[in-house]
């Protein structure tokens, strides 16, 4: 039986979900958080009990330390042998990777090189692989990039119009993000549809990152994240798309600096930069329920970001077959759904299923019958994309 682990390693926490491949179940599922602190957090799920320790984690090499022993101490696995695989999350792939990769040197070396571009997330994930291959070196290790299923756009769609040289010297583009998560909802909205050979579905993945893609054919076409995952719809705490010349204007003006300005747009701004409330769409909603006017505000102009991608890609697709809803908010609030697409209703001839999208669980259908585009539900999972990619290329 071929056990495989599939791993988020960020900047400062370890999230991760063992899977015994044979019929895709969880064995256990946790994350350790706050890294290099006195007070890190490791949380670890199994057998139904959740286990919560506090204590000093100085790196990311001792974390996975401690997660490997506790799965022996556990006996959730009889021997680190079990583990035949392990699949790494990695952000950015850049140009360079178009699928899933072993990783050997030659793919070392390129997350390191793109590192520029994911300056948070791709040190981390190098440093998780060395821990793990220190730990378990005969367990195969790849790569899953959350860039990849992006590679299929033209470049009418990922090129950004200014002087060429900036991508051609410093590789300037769309890169898009949560790639894994939109290939693999759209798998699952093509197989709810009868697998057809054409189908025009849009994604939307909103949580406190969102992004919406836009999938023909089972290929992302276009994408709403760019450079980096700042561009796109207003997020829990990203602006989202922006006039560029604000910048400018709050440096030259307000008396900014570039990285004060920057660090705004990423963790000051979005929801809770225009609520002041929270960056939780939960809390910014109960904050609108009770008068907040501001938090309205807030979430008027997240509605409005979004049905703004859902237009876009509805011309883009030439029409369209389904939109899925997907991560934190796409998955859990009814209301969310229901006045995102009360606000395209007309002109798309969507028609909701109040029952179905307000009272029913997991993977479904909530539009009605008579809707002109069908609407899912479907809940991301990403562990597993890893996981199936991490079985597939190492022939386990």
């Amino acid at each position: 039986m071929a056990k495989i682990i599939a791993v988020n390693a960020g900047s400062s926490s370890l999230k991760f979900q063992l899977f015994e491949m044979d019929d895709e179940t969880v064995i256990t599922s946790g994350v350790i958080e706050r890294i290099g602190l006195e007070d890190s957090i490791f949380t670890i799920k199994f057998n139904g009990e959740k286990d919560v320790r506090t204590l000093p984690i100085p790196t990311h090499k001792e974390a996975v330390h401690l997660l490997l022993d506790t799965l022996l101490e556990k006996n959730i696995v009889s021997s680190l042998e079990d583990i035949k695989g392990v699949g790494h999350r990695v952000v950015q792939g850049g140009s360079y990777f178009k699928e899933s990769a072993i990783i050997d040197e030659d793919v070392v070396s390129k997350i390191d090189e793109l590192k520029s571009l994911a300056p948070l997330h791709n040190p981390a994930h190098l440093t998780g692989y060395y821990a793990f291959k220190e730990a378990i070196p005969n367990a195969g290790a790849v790569a899953v990039f959350d860039t990849a299923f992006h590679q299929t756009l033209e470049p009418r769609c990922y090129i950004y119009p200014i002087p060429y040289r900036f991508y051609t010297d410093y590789k300037v583009r769309k890169y898009g993000a949560h790639g894994t998560s939109h290939y693999y909802v759209s798998q699952k909205v093509i197989e709810k549809l009868g697998n057809p050979e054409h189908s025009k579905i849009i994604v939307a993945h909103l949580g406190a990152g969102g992004s919406l893609t836009a999938v023909k054919d089972g290929k992302s076409i276009n994408t709403s994240m760019g450079f980096t995952p700042l561009a796109g719809i207003m997020m829990g705490t990203r602006s989202g798309d922006l006039d560029p010349s604000i910048i400018d204007y709050l440096i030259e003006q307000v008396g900014m600096d570039m990285k004060d300005v920057i660090h705004m747009l990423n963790k000051e701004s979005g929801l809770l930069g225009v609520s002041g409330v929270s960056s939780d769409f939960r809390d910014v909603l109960n904050a609108a329920n009770e008068g907040n006017e501001r938090a309205k505000l807030a979430i008027d102009i997240f509605f409005r970001r979004v049905i703004a991608y859902i237009g876009r890609y509805f011309i883009a697709l030439g029409g369209c077959d389904a939109i899925a809803f997907t991560a934190g908010i796409g998955e859990n609030s009814a209301y969310a759904r229901k006045e995102i697409l009360s606000l395209v209703s007309e002109a798309l001839g969507i028609v909701v299923d109040d029952d179905a999208n307000e009272n029913g669980e997991g993977e479904r259908l909530i539009s009605a019958p008579e809707s002109k585009i069908k609407v899912y539900v479907i809940p991301t999972n990403e562990e597993l994309v890893i996981a199936r990619d991490t079985k597939r290329l190492l022939n386990l």
